[in-house]
């Protein structure tokens, strides 16, 4: 005989599941590089009490690189590389099980560290794209990984590599997906990846395309900074920046008030564009972001400060001066961002929670959580919050209820 369910039992297990599927009500999902507004700060709020240390949902392996992970719903992107081959991975954000994966040839490139890719995968109405450090573009089916179609940019214009190859991620605009390749960024065609500009062949810096002031955007190339229009890619405005081997990889950083923050080891600058052309408010040449940018709460900025060849620092400095608050010793060059009140640093491996405070460092949370190099960036999504090294660990640790 077929059971009959009492309509009060039927509501409340459709609730149960319904619970039990949906992201938490503060959650959030983190779709592409530095979060849905590409300033590195979640618009979740960590708990009051925090443990000890945070459980751990799920660990799995997802090949040698530097890239993060992208978040939507219950999928979790992220790009590794192992036995020549890159990998586009789709993994599930509950169990860490292998919803989907793309496959394709790429070099490692060690050159110096461990190789792999470092640009992270951009999730946008329902497709996937993602750039190798080779210049292979894909554009992707969310749902089945299928491919929509690949460009191979080295191969169709010649753009010349910089000295560690590409590594910065897709940008979303309009209808068109724009890369961090050639002197002046490229812009490719949603629909079809046709090419739509590309100003210069020349080498590109690591960082990804900021959103600044109405129809500009920031592009930080190998040797410059500029405000460029996504309609063509032309320059508004441009900063001279040079550093140790055009290494210009942390994304600038925005203020608002037409003012904004970039920073290399040559140095950190505040600029002020209030007049339309670049003014130099104040630098501090001994503070340094070297892979990552850092996060404004406030009237101050959290981050990093150091290169892989020199002693580096956790720090805190003032908008308005450039001065340094106070620092913490003992940092590499990890990375960092931001929820709500609190500032969430993953770096050698350990996770570290304080609370955004200008007076002093005030530690919240401090939990080992692997081993090895660790220069990728923490992300902060629907009560998760996501750490990987070098080799390819990807462990996923909760503080949802």
């Amino acid at each position: 005989m077929p059971i009959e369910f009492d309509p009060l039992m039927r509501t409340l297990t459709l609730f149960i599941v319904i619970a039990c599927t949906s992201p938490l009500v503060n959650g959030a999902d983190w779709p592409n590089w530095r979060g849905p507004r590409f300033d590195g700060v979640s618009t979740e709020k960590l708990p009051s009490d925090l443990p000890r240390s945070l459980p751990i949902a799920w660990t799995t392996e997802v090949g040698t690189g530097f890239s993060t992970v992208s978040v939507q719903g219950n999928k979790v992107l992220t790009m590794g590389h192992s036995k020549g081959k890159d990998t586009v991975w789709c993994l599930s954000a509950t169990d860490g099980r292998v919803l989907w994966k793309h496959i394709y040839n790429c070099p490692l490139d060690p050159r110096y560290y461990e190789g792999g890719p470092g640009s992270t995968p951009t999730i946008h109405h329902g497709f996937v794209y993602t750039l190798s450090k080779k210049g292979h573009v894909f554009r992707l089916e969310l749902k089945t990984g299928k491919v929509i179609w690949s460009r191979d940019l080295i191969k169709d214009h010649g753009f010349k590599l910089p000295e560690w190859s590409f590594a910065g991620s897709p940008f979303i605009y309009k209808d068109s997906v724009i890369l961090s390749v050639g002197r002046q960024a490229v812009a490719l065609a949603l629909k079809d990846g046709v090419t739509r500009w590309m100003p210069s062949r020349e080498t590109s810096g690591y960082a990804t395309i900021v959103p600044f002031r109405n129809d500009e955007y920031l592009y930080f190339s190998a040797r410059a900074l500029m405000g460029i229009s996504l309609k063509d890619g032309s320059a508004n405005w441009k900063v001279r920046w040079k550093s140790s081997r055009d290494v210009n990889a942390a994304d600038p950083v925005t203020l608002g008030n037409n003012q904004l923050l970039v920073s290399s080891s040559a140095g950190t600058a505040l600029l002020d564009l209030s007049s339309g052309k670049p003014i130099e408010a104040w630098k501090q040449r001994g503070l340094r972001w070297y892979f990552n940018p850092g996060v404004v709460i406030g009237k101050h900025v959290y981050s990093i400060n150091g290169t892989t060849h020199r002693p580096t620092e956790l720090v805190c400095t003032e908008l308005k001066t450039g001065r340094t608050v106070w620092s913490e010793e003992g940092y590499g060059s990890g990375g960092l961002i931001a929820s709500k009140g609190d500032v969430v640093v993953f770096d050698k491996g350990t996770l570290t929670i304080f609370k955004a405070s200008p007076d002093k460092f005030l530690l919240r949370l401090r939990q080992r959580v692997m081993k090895g190099k660790c220069w990728t960036s923490p992300v902060i999504s629907n009560g998760r919050i996501y750490c990987r090294n070098a080799t390819g660990t990807l462990t996923c640790l909760s503080f949802g209820n």
